[in-house]
This record gives C-alpha cells, structure tokens and sequence, in this order.
C-alpha cells in the first residue's frame, strides 16, 4: 500500500491506535494530524492535576516529538484537516491535499456550551476537554496569583470531579446547574445528594436546581445571574455542561452521523470505504459510550483489523469510576429505563440497583463503602456491547 494510514486527532483514541498497530507492524507508513500540540497525556488525569498543584507540563508523558521518534510516525501537530474525500481518497489540510490508504477518524468531542462566549469574557470562560485546554485554564489560575473563585456551571462527571479537585487545591469553588442532584446521568437522587453532601463538607458552594442567566465583565472578573435572581462573582468561569461528537468533518465528507456520533460497525468501520472512527466521537453499533475501557477494547479492536485481522469489538459490563475522593462512586449506567431502583444502605455508604421488569439487574450505582461491590454487581449485570 503506498499511502500511508492516516489517523486524525492525538488523544487516547488516535495515539493509542497508532501504538497498538505498532506493536503488530513495525513498518507500516503511520501519519496522525492533529490541531492540537499532539503531546501525549492521560485524558483522565485532567481532573485531578489542580490538588497536585501539577503544571500542564507534569501530565504530558511524551511530546509529540518522542511520539513520532518512539512509535516511527508522522506527527503533524496544530494542522487542521479542512475536507475528506472519501472517493479520491484525499484529505485537504488548507491549501494543501493529502492522500490516504486508510482513514481513522479519532476526532473526539465538543464541549456542549449554553451560551456563546463573548469578546468580553474572553480569558475567563474556559472548558477543559483536553491538554491545551488545562494549559490555558492553569495559566488564567497561575496569572492571579492567589487562590480562585472560580464557578463551575455543570454537575455532571466532569463538573463534581473538577469541583473536587480544585477546593482540594485551595481554590474557592461555586457548583451551579439546573437539575437538583450533582451526577443525574450516572446517579439516582438520593445518591445525588450523598455526593452533593459531601463536596459540601469539603468547602464546595451548591447552587444546583438553578441556571445561569447572564454571565457580564465585572472589573477583572464575572458577575453571574442565576435563573432566580441571585447573583455571585468569580475570577473565572469553567463550563461542563456535557460533550457531544464531533462529527463536521465526517458531516461534511457524506458519511453517516448523527447526534449520537459518526455511525460505524462493530469492525469501526464507516459507511465510507477504508474510513474508520473510534474514540468519543463514534458511535458503534448504535452505542457511544465516552469512557476509558471501551475506548481501549476499540483501539485493540482496529488495531488487529487493521493489521489484517478483522476483529469485531465489544464492550464488557464496565463500572465508570467517579474521580471524587470526597465521595467515592462507582456507576454502571442501566441499558435501558429501569423499572425500578432498588436502594440499600445508609449514610453516604449507598447502593441503588437498577432492575428490570422480571427482576434482572441492568445496572447499578455505588457510593462510600459500597463501592467495593463494583466487581461483584458487573458479574450480574448485562455487557454494554456484547
């Protein structure tokens, strides 16, 4: 094959592939374009740096140089892929073309902001969805030079994990979203307020059940309007407010998405030929599912297809791990709407089983002590992808 394969984005997904495929075939012509630095670093670690006290440089493992120089690749780093042709096979970088023997698309995912972010405020909304990100977001910190104020708006997984983080870093930390308990995807409520409790104890200000209505420049900080008609200040705003799929580029090439992502098979292969998606931004076989473990069971998964043997991948019953040490929770999202939770317990030491009409477990949610019965309950309970 003379043109290389071609993967694009750097995070988990698309260097992870590079290295797998590596370890099958040391000579294949490997090039991965990414718009970002291309260092390579643990997308989870990004929540836990600011009690560290870690600068950005401290999560990166290797530059995008020994990337290339360790795995024999090319790395192509702040280039943006503009356009693929899946017919000719091209990809258009600018003003530039590209030919490609196979695709990978490891694009990942969009920050889901609420509201559009103005001039104004530039330098004091963030998102953190990868390292360039924490860059900027420690720099905006750093530049202060004392302890934040900072709000975070979102009490999803990302949002508890970051306000974790940061009141253990010293930071004074505001938690702000609409629903009425923190993690209301992963968490039936009263395990929702068990976090809530405990992120209380440990210094977190809870404005939840409540929007945001205005953000506005006050002097070098923010002026926040909630929905009520309270209002507080901050140094900084940080927005985790959920991901969707970025799926434009393969939009825009006629390949098959939707809002759930770029639609593959269980080989990750698209409705193009010899364009693949994995990571964040696929969707196999109807499910999206934006964790570690699938993302890794996909990257072994292509790897071998892609080195000659094809290999359908799955998705084992797999507890999401909370990184919130003021609370620890474990969830293994139910495959469909439950009947019903079943919940045990007391305190913050609480499990919710999620079971079916007929009785059958389909899911389960841990907190405190409890979380010790995560292997035990993913035995009983169905594969996400099997």
């Amino acid at each position: 094959m003379n043109e290389p394969l071609i993967i694009i984005g750097s995070g988990m997904a698309g260097l992870g592939l590079a290295r797998q495929i590596r370890a099958h075939d040391s000579h294949r012509a490997i090039t991965v374009i990414t718009a970002d630095s291309g260092d390579e670093y643990a997308k989870p670690l990004l929540s836990t740096g600011f009690a560290k006290h870690l600068p950005p440089d401290r999560l990166a493992t290797r530059s995008a140089l020994e990337v290339a120089d360790q795995q024999g690749v090319v790395m192509r780093t702040h280039t943006r892929v503009t356009a693929i042709d899946p017919a000719s096979r091209q990809l258009q970088l600018g003003v530039e073309t590209s030919g490609f023997g196979e695709l990978v698309l490891a694009t990942g995912a969009l920050p889901r902001l609420p509201f559009s972010v103005t001039d104004e405020l530039s330098g004091r909304v963030f998102s953190i969805n990868d390292l360039d990100d924490y860059r900027a977001f420690h720099a905006a910190l750093s530049a202060l030079g004392r302890p934040a104020r900072v709000a975070i708006i979102g009490a999803g997984l990302v949002g508890c994990e970051f306000a974790n983080d940061m009141v253990a870093g010293g930071h004074g930390i505001t938690l702000i979203a609409p629903e009425e308990a923190p993690l209301p995807r992963l968490l039936p409520d009263p395990l929702g307020y068990a976090l809530g409790e405990a992120l209380a104890e440990q210094g977190v200000h809870l404005r939840l059940g409540r929007g945001v209505a205005a953000l506005q420049a006050e002097g070098s900080g923010i002026a926040i309007t909630l929905n009520d008609g309270h209002g507080l200040s901050a140094d900084l705003v940080l927005v985790a407010t959920g991901l969707g799929p970025r799926t434009d580029l393969a939009e825009a090439a006629g390949l098959e998405t939707d809002e759930s992502g770029i639609q593959t098979d269980r080989y990750l292969r698209t409705s193009a030929p010899a364009i693949y998606a994995l990571g964040d931004g696929a969707c196999v076989d109807g499910v999206n599912a934006m964790y570690v473990q699938p993302l890794q069971a996909s990257v072994k998964a292509l790897a071998a297809t892609l080195t000659g043997t094809p290999t359908r991948v799955a998705y084992g019953p797999w507890p999401v791990l909370v990184k919130t040490p003021a609370l620890p929770v474990v969830s293994l999202p139910p495959t469909h709407e439950p009947a019903r939770w079943r919940i045990e317990g007391e305190g913050h030491d609480l499990t919710a089983l999620a079971e079916a009409e007929d009785g059958r477990l389909i899911g389960f949610a841990l907190t405190g002590a409890c979380v010790r019965r995560k292997v035990e309950l993913a035995r009983s309970a169905p594969a996400l992808l099997g």
